[in-house]
């Protein structure tokens, strides 16, 4: 009987401890969304453009450096990162038009476009919504 308990008791806790593939998704969207304010808020006080680049399996904050998008170096909060989920896919809907490769730029100004980021697996999605002037949300 003790063992039977026991059993019930370690399943139930292990089943808590696990987080599910949703929570698991809704976290990555909040660190995310986190970085995206981060690399918004740099743009403004660099006076340079910061964008945010993204595909399946990674995501990344690129650097103006004259014509061209360098990698953003040196900065371990908007490293290049891989997604804990993969594969997973990310759709961006916005006002203007999407380009490849897929990205998001920060300007220097404090308003930016408003724009909703849908990252989702076979099973569930969750959505990054930005308002324009710095919020970003998680859905």
């Amino acid at each position: 009987m003790v063992l039977v308990i026991v059993s019930i008791t370690l399943g139930a806790v292990v089943l808590n401890a696990t987080p599910n593939q949703r929570q698991l998704l809704y976290n990555e969207a909040q660190r995310i969304a986190l970085l995206m304010q981060l690399a918004r808020d740099e743009a403004i006080v660099r006076n340079q453009a910061i964008a945010f680049e993204w595909d399946n399996t990674r995501y990344r904050f690129l650097i103006r450096q004259g014509n061209e998008w360098q990698p953003l170096r040196g900065d371990e909060l908007l490293r290049e990162r891989r997604y804990r989920l993969t594969p997973l896919r990310v759709r961006l809907d916005s006002a203007s038009s999407s380009q490849l490769p897929l990205r998001v730029v920060f300007g220097r100004e404090p308003v930016d476009r408003i724009f909703t980021l849908t990252l989702s697996t076979d099973t569930t999605h969750v959505v990054i919504r930005a308002d324009g002037i710095g919020n970003f949300q998680v859905d």
